[in-house]
């Protein structure tokens, strides 16, 4: 019962970004939802190729904001270079 508590806690903690990937994956498919939309509600397809490749446009530059801090790698301000582990030999 205590693995349940410990998943259930590592959920909460990643609740923000849980979320952030929902969005993302509406945004990803907005485009082509928006199109189904104004197909049904009789458009015609230049229309549509307009409409649905402006809302996907909008939708990658929003996922672009959102997925900055991860592709941005962060300056440290040291230059260390990385060292070698040191190991046993048996």
């Amino acid at each position: 019962m205590s693995w349940l508590k410990k998943e259930l806690g590592y959920i909460i903690s990643s609740f923000s970004q849980i979320l952030i990937g929902i969005l993302l994956v509406g945004l990803t498919i907005s485009g082509l939802g928006f199109a189904i939309f104004l197909r049904l509600a009789g458009f015609n397809g230049t229309i549509i190729a307009f409409a649905g490749i402006t809302v996907e446009v909008i939708g990658i530059i929003i996922s672009y904001l959102l997925l900055r801090r991860y592709v941005i790698p962060k300056e440290d301000g040291s230059n260390k270079s990385p060292q070698k582990a040191k190991t046993k030999m048996k």
